[in-house]
């Protein structure tokens, strides 16, 4: 009781200082179209008046700057709906002509939360059947290919649509990582898997002397398959026994369209299904998304297709 027989209300004294102080304002700023500022300030034990002060306060070079990096920042994040991760948001800003540090782009998004989109990755169980033949793995004493047509890879794998699966198999030229044909399908078999490879050949016309690689999947080591190929003069190569990282690059792709298309996404047809397949191949994948294996260029960039 004071000497006017009031109460006295204690001092708000912030527990925060410094820039600690500042990083409070700012997660107030960023959080008060939730919460309100009351409730923050109060939750966090720092004064409204000075958080007031600071919002109101001319922002510095510094500042203006980073708002301005971060509108670009959210530019491309959002344009890759969600799929670039700081390297290539930041490889992405320097194609424009922007200089810029990458460490500072990966504090922007972390700090604003934006993050890659992720998924994990199931690989399919490859059958066995003895009295199909399996075939070395000749990319291992192979040179790396320098151009495209000379080395292609293919894989299939699932993907859940409602309480069922269903298929997508691919040809990748191993030399600028382009997917040159794929398939979704509802059955797995060696048909399947041949169309997908007949696309393939009838788009890019390969030399004789091309190199396939594939895992030891039944519906490669097909009889029809194998007709095929022998008819088109490909040395086929596949994995060694228990080696899926044989064909790593197909996996990776397959990681990459799960992380970035499909995970947290249902899709309720098969036509839906392949419809965003569709856009995500040949409108995102081969002609805009930036990979870190070709210096970060896009396949068709890589190919040389304007």
């Amino acid at each position: 009781m004071g000497a006017s027989g009031g109460k006295r209300h204690p001092k708000k004294v912030s527990t925060f200082s410094g820039r600690g102080t500042t990083e409070a304002f700012r997660f107030v700023w960023k959080h008060r179209g939730e919460h309100g500022v009351k409730a923050l300030c109060r939750h966090l034990n720092i004064s409204r008046s000075g958080y007031y002060a600071w919002a109101n306060r001319k922002p510095s070079q510094r500042a203006s700057e980073n708002a301005e990096l971060l509108s670009k920042v959210r530019k491309v994040y959002n344009d890759s709906k969600g799929r670039y991760g700081s390297p290539r948001v930041y490889q992405t800003l320097r194609r424009d002509g922007l200089v810029v540090g990458e460490n500072r782009v990966a504090r922007l998004m972390r700090e604003w939360g934006m993050k890659a989109r992720v998924a994990r990755v199931y690989r399919r169980m490859t059958k066995r059947c003895d009295d199909l033949k399996a075939l070395p793995n000749y990319r291992l004493d192979a040179e790396k290919p320098d151009a495209v047509n000379q080395h292609w890879s293919s894989d299939v794998t699932y993907i859940k649509l409602g309480k069922r699966y269903v298929f997508l198999a691919v040809v990748l030229d191993l030399f600028s990582r382009r997917i040159i044909s794929w398939r979704l399908g509802e059955s797995l078999s060696a048909d399947f898997a041949r169309a997908t490879l007949r696309e393939a050949f009838t788009s890019r016309q390969p030399a004789s002397d091309l190199l396939f690689h594939t895992d030891r999947g039944i519906e490669y080591r097909a009889h029809k398959t194998q007709a095929l190929l022998k008819q088109h003069r490909v040395r086929h190569s596949m994995n060694r026994p228990g080696q899926c990282t044989d064909n790593a690059e197909v996996e990776s792709f397959f990681k990459t369209l799960k992380g970035e298309l499909l995970h947290a996404t249902s899709f309720v047809t098969l036509r839906q299904l392949r419809k965003h397949i569709k856009h995500y191949i040949e409108g995102f994948y081969n002609s805009c998304r930036l990979h870190s294996g070709l210096g970060y260029r896009t396949p068709l960039e890589f190919e040389g297709v304007s």
